[in-house]
């Protein structure tokens, strides 16, 4: 009952979501939504959904919500800001949306440090079309297309895409945080927090990379996938804050 009269402003309680059981798509929906409610955004917030798993998400959220073409995310959401700027726009996007067809896009949006916001979930592996490999699927992962793990040989390594924007002299904020664990969603809360506030105080590209559970197609239970991040993911792909230029920029508009 407690929950129910909690529920965030802008996620909608009368529907049931289409993701698997312990996916971390819900968590951080909910979180995007009573971010929205808190920061006092959601009348001006316009997110970007992507193709993959999250392609439905506009049924879950309670305010303006447009479909993009599969890895097209922050070209629409940099169309969507230039053209209003008064928006809050936030691109939302998987690995295989963020990391393989939209790698370009994701490059270019931050290179030019468009004032948008990303979040961008990482489960490994391609979930909706069947769990096959995935840019960033670690060594050694089993999916479909790389039945006895990934091979760097043949496959090359992990794309820490992240890591390469958060270089980028227009990336104001980038965080990588997961969703394994109560204490680990408070610490992602906190991330995308300032991501968003870095949009709204008009300082540039922010984005957070949330490693998230993929129970189905990683062939566990929601615990056994929490349990993976926790101790097989975080050692390719190591949470914690890559970039933090907020202060370097509010000293310089000062001046």
């Amino acid at each position: 009952m407690e929950l129910i009269n909690n529920w965030p402003k802008y996620y909608k309680k009368d529907v049931v979501t289409h993701y698997c059981p312990g996916c971390g798509h819900g968590i951080v929906h909910r979180i995007i939504a009573e971010l929205l409610e808190e920061m006092d955004l959601g009348k001006q917030a316009y997110l970007v959904c992507p193709a993959g798993c999250a392609v439905l998400a506009y049924h879950y959220f309670d305010f303006d919500v447009i479909e993009s073409a599969h890895g097209r995310g922050t070209a629409i959401a940099t169309g969507a800001k230039r053209a209003k700027p008064e928006l809050f726009v936030i691109s939302y996007q998987g690995d295989g949306d963020l990391s393989a067809i939209g790698t370009a896009e994701t490059i270019h949006s931050a290179n030019r440090g468009e004032n948008i916001s990303v979040v961008f979930i990482n489960n490994a592996v391609y979930g909706m079309t069947g769990g096959q490999m995935a840019p960033t699927s670690i060594l050694g992962q089993s999916t479909t297309t790389s039945p006895d793990g990934r091979n760097p040989e043949v496959d090359g390594y992990p794309l820490h895409i992240t890591d390469v924007v958060a270089n980028f002299p227009g990336v104001a904020y980038a965080e990588r945080v997961t969703v394994a664990s109560p204490a680990a969603i408070k610490k992602t809360k906190k991330a995308i927090r300032n991501a968003f506030q870095t949009q709204v105080d008009g300082l540039g590209y922010s984005i957070v990379e949330v490693l998230s559970p993929c129970p189905t197609n990683w062939k566990m239970t929601p615990v056994q996938s929490c349990k993976w991040i926790e101790e097989e993911m975080v050692k390719e792909y190591k949470p914690g804050l890559l970039t933090d230029k907020r202060e370097e920029r509010r000293k310089d508009r000062a001046c």
